[in-house]
């Protein structure tokens, strides 16, 4: 009989790997490379991402363009729904901003919010280091019957 540790070692090391297999797939995506963002965490129906922002992510009032904040959701909510393996692609999206950012890091976390074998939803809030909310991401991804590539 397995114990408790046994098991729950297990389970550590399979997200470990999971994870960083995502983080080094996710490299490939050469536009959030480009933007700064970096995967923090990632598990089947979740994900975290971070982008410290810069001059390059300003537009011409001095606060983050919407096109940074929507690229470091869409990092977050590819991140979670391609967790389980299986190849998920985004076919709608939106996002609504509702406090400027202008300085400092920004954190997306993506959360599933449903999921059957074809239609997966997502939430995805951006917050800054205070913790207030800055925008709000909604996704949902056709998952299609081949395993996303590694």
């Amino acid at each position: 009989m397995k114990s408790d540790f046994a098991d729950n070692t297990l389970l550590a090391l399979t997200g470990a790997i999971i994870m960083e297999n995502l983080i080094n797939f996710f490299k490939k995506d050469k536009f959030a490379m480009h933007s700064g963002i970096q995967l923090l965490e990632a598990s089947p129906g979740y994900a975290k991402a971070r982008m410290e922002i810069e001059e390059k992510h300003l537009n011409a009032l001095r606060a983050v363009q919407g096109g940074a904040l929507f690229t470091l959701a869409d990092l977050a909510f590819a991140a979670a729904s391609n967790a389980y393996g299986i190849a998920a692609v985004g076919i709608n999206s939106n996002i609504s901003f509702v406090k400027a950012a202008t300085k400092g890091t920004l954190i997306a976390e993506a959360k599933e919010t449903s999921i059957n074998p074809k239609i997966a939803t997502y939430t995805v809030n951006i917050t800054d280091e205070e913790g207030d909310l800055v925008a709000i991401f909604m996704g949902m991804v056709y998952r299609k019957k081949k395993t996303a590539a590694k």
